[in-house]
């Protein structure tokens, strides 16, 4: 678990292990050639969201931007996830 500052931006960059770039330089290799992770946003009075499968590749810098809305704006959603999910690269 991470926490974001103010800004909701992370004070330092979460390391993910990945495949060996060399796993993406040949077709074939039956070696997926990036990490897959799911990442949660929750905050207090805001709608949480769930992002699933995102992609992870090698030498890569990858940054998600989440826009949480107030449950406030949506009296609805007060039980309720919003999840997104990363369809697989056709590689």
């Amino acid at each position: 678990m991470r926490l974001t500052n103010r800004s909701g931006l992370l004070d330092a960059p979460v390391e993910i292990s990945v495949p060996d770039l060399s796993a993406s330089q040949s077709p074939n290799t039956g070696i997926i050639p990036f990490a897959i992770v799911n990442l949660y946003a929750r905050l207090e009075n805001y709608e949480e969201i769930n992002v699933e499968n995102l992609q992870i590749f090698p030498n890569t810098v990858t940054e998600q931007n989440l826009e949480l809305i107030p449950l406030s704006e949506l009296p609805e959603k007060w039980n309720k996830a919003e999840t997104f999910n990363t369809p697989p690269q056709n590689l």
